[in-house]
């Protein structure tokens, strides 16, 4: 039986569009406790918008221009180091 081979790497990038950058859209947004985070790259591999780097060492930065804070990543992460917080000035 043959496998298909799937890349190990999101499929696009984010980039501005007609709709502008889209991060300005949420009402919650990720943050990372870097201290907890294992480095696994899960919020990577999920995240449905490409907005999440891995640094050299592994590290998740998250894009907040892009990040439309659907909270994939938290809810995906295995040691629970993303939490979703509201945004200030949002309701």
């Amino acid at each position: 039986m043959n496998s298909i081979k799937i890349p190990f790497a999101p499929i696009s990038k984010p980039m501005e569009a007609s709709a502008g950058k889209t991060g300005l859209w949420r009402f919650l947004r990720p943050e990372i406790d870097v201290q907890r985070c294992i480095k696994c790259g899960i919020c990577w591999m999920y995240c449905p918008d490409a907005v999440i780097v891995l640094d050299e060492e592994g590290v998740p930065h998250i894009d907040y221009e892009y990040c439309k804070g659907c909270g994939i990543c938290a809810n995906e992460c295995p040691v629970k180091a993303i939490k979703m917080v509201r945004e200030e000035g949002k309701p």
